[in-house]
């Protein structure tokens, strides 16, 4: 986060720090600035235990257009130096919600148990999108099958990365093939002329961190132009996905994003477009999506039922869908809009289903 000093006397700062942060800084009313994103640095592996009274040595480095950290950490009375940990150590960078989601035992168990569910060797495993877990998971538990991680976004990284890893996790690197060579589609050469058993996926896709949760719907995309080559009893997870909505009260994010009119006697109003503002739009205009961690968006109230909107059967090739719902409210309330999230059904039992929402359990039951 930023404080700025705006005059030469030191009298007027200007914060992007968030409400509930204290300042040494008088930096006046900051209702308003709660909408500023700040920035976090994390430290390496599992972090470092600090105790009370301990001293840490936290590092800036500032170039032409970037800044970069490190900790040191110093033993109280003694000096000495502790911890020497560098970002630049660490061959893989993914975003920290990523981290947050591997991180988590109830999602790796849920991925766990929908592979072990399966119940057979499969030949022929390909994990359609980014996902090193899924990749290290069935290389793992199935030593004669061969895995093919197609990587889109990761490409070489990935493959960096699982040749780092292969021993400690049990198997051989000639275990794992990485596509890195960004094909749009394989073919039987890329699978040794034997059809794909398992299709698998988180589904994530690296670089699309930020974006609308249907664009992991690309999945379906790559599970339709795969087909040629799948087994007819092919076992796709997750096999289905569906569009879940509630309608919420967002008075904080609403005002942050609301429409420009005029501001000290200027019209602002040709920036709404290019700002997403999406309050107060005038006719014919529609408010944008907004890919937003609604846990970030201050106060929140839910004021609907939760229900599916759609779903999306990957266990066939991608095809229209329509969804029409009578949505029933059951809190009164503002409604400044529908949150929308994907729940992902991961196998034919539907005993299994990862949830995106707010403040929804990873393992949940059939329809939850």
């Amino acid at each position: 986060m930023w404080i700025l000093q705006l005059d030469r006397e030191g009298t007027v700062f200007y914060s992007t720090a968030p409400q509930w942060i204290n300042s040494p800084i008088n930096t006046g009313d900051r209702h308003w600035c709660d909408h500023w994103k700040q920035c976090v640095w994390f430290l390496p592996g599992k972090g470092v235990f600090i105790s009370k009274g301990q001293e840490v040595l936290l590092e800036a480095i500032h170039t032409d257009t970037s800044i970069s950290y490190n900790l040191k950490t110093l033993v109280p009375r003694t000096d000495t130096i502790q911890h020497d940990n560098k970002f630049e150590d660490f061959q893989l960078t993914i975003p920290p919600e990523r981290v947050a989601i591997y991180g988590d035992s109830n999602w790796r168990l849920s991925m766990l148990m929908a592979l072990k569910n399966a119940g057979r060797d499969s030949p022929v495993c390909v994990v359609a999108d980014d996902s090193i877990f899924l990749t290290l998971l069935a290389a793992n538990l199935s030593k004669t099958s061969h895995v093919i991680s197609l990587f889109p976004g990761l490409r070489d990284r990935g493959a960096q990365y699982i040749e780092a890893v292969a021993s400690a996790n049990g198997f051989s690197v000639y275990h794992v093939k990485v596509i890195g060579n960004m094909k749009t589609c394989l073919t039987m050469h890329d699978t040794w002329h034997k059809k794909v058993d398992l299709l698998i996926g988180e589904p994530y896709y690296y670089g699309n961190e930020g974006m609308l949760p249907w664009q992991n719907l690309r999945f379906w995309k790559d599970r339709t132009m795969l087909d040629p080559i799948l087994s007819k009893d092919v076992l796709i997870m997750p096999c289905k996905g569906m569009l879940k909505a509630c309608a919420m009260s967002l008075p904080d994010l609403w005002n942050s994003r609301c429409c420009l009119n005029e501001i000290e006697d200027f019209d602002q109003s040709i920036v709404n477009t290019t700002l997403g503002a999406c309050g107060e739009l005038p006719a014919p205009k529609e408010g944008p999506c907004l890919p937003f961690p609604i846990w970030q968006c201050g106060e929140i109230k839910e004021l609907s039922e939760i229900f599916t909107l759609l779903q999306f059967d990957c266990s066939k090739p991608i095809s229209p869908c329509y969804g029409q719902v009578q949505v029933k409210f059951t809190e009164p309330g503002i409604c400044h809009g529908f949150v929308l999230w994907i729940d992902w059904v991961m196998d034919a039992d539907n005993a299994i289903v990862l949830s995106t929402g707010p403040g929804r359990s990873q393992i949940l039951e059939a329809g939850g």
